[in-house]
């Protein structure tokens, strides 16, 4: 059994696997060491004999993680590590150590599995694209804010922006001009993130024309899904780099 990591900042997204490439037996979000602990313990399945993760947290939190984990489980624990190339692809930050390992791992992912040219779009509290070569080379990539850190910096820095969670589920059921705050906001932050979206498939085609594939992930994917018919929606993409990261042999 093998237990899988995204560790975020406020985050840890985990799954349980069999064995390799096999689907997730368990999984799920929380957002303490305490509550993964808790959810991995409810599984009813064997206690995972390997752990592999990756983290975005400091070394501190990451290492106090680790040392829970191996004392919760017996477990072995891999943490992907910045590298200058994984898999074939070529990492493009001028300091590879800068780039983010989860957004790394989500583009070796993407790579691998379409073994072409790629554009990578991972929408979540930030949105990141990536662009990667036929040739395995990462060109780079941009990165903007996503739709929970737009909303929050309005509802935070204006004083008549107040509206709760239902009111913003209910405004994205259209996309017409909004008749009230949280319809205005709700489908402004929508229509920039859909922007960005298309001006990246832009981007694209001026390189490669249509010769490229398009991989989306991100808790926010949805909103974009029927703009991008063409896209591979991978919701654990960064699990698929980081069993390249972190192999079991």
């Amino acid at each position: 059994m093998i237990l899988e990591l995204d560790c975020g900042n406020s985050f840890i997204k985990w799954r349980l696997i069999a064995a390799e490439s096999q689907p997730a037996l368990a999984g799920g979000v929380v957002d303490s060491d305490e509550q993964l602990l808790a959810a991995v313990r409810q599984v009813n399945a064997p206690s995972p004999l390997y752990c592999r993760l990756v983290s975005v947290r400091s070394d501190e939190e990451t290492a106090a993680l680790r040392f829970r984990l191996e004392q919760a489980f017996a477990v072995e624990v891999c943490s992907a590590q910045p590298v200058r190339e994984l898999a074939g692809v070529r990492n493009g930050y001028s300091d590879f150590a800068r780039l983010g390992l989860d957004r790394w791992l989500a583009l070796v992912g993407a790579y691998r599995l379409s073994g072409q040219a790629c554009l990578v779009l991972d929408l979540g509290t930030a949105v990141t694209s990536d662009f990667v070569a036929a040739d395995g080379e990462h060109l780079g990539g941009y990165i903007c804010p996503g739709v929970p850190l737009m909303r929050n910096q309005l509802r935070t820095h204006t004083r008549r922006i107040r509206y709760d969670d239902a009111a913003a589920a209910q405004a994205l059921h259209s996309l017409q001009p909004g008749r009230s705050t949280a319809e205005a906001v709700e489908r402004g932050c929508s229509l920039m993130l859909r922007g960005f979206v298309l001006t990246q498939l832009e981007l694209a085609r001026e390189r490669w024309g249509e010769s490229f594939s398009v991989f989306l992930t991100g808790g926010d994917a949805a909103l974009v899904r029927q703009m991008l018919p063409q896209a591979r929606l991978v919701s654990d993409l960064v699990f698929v780099g980081l069993a390249l990261a972190c192999p079991l042999s």
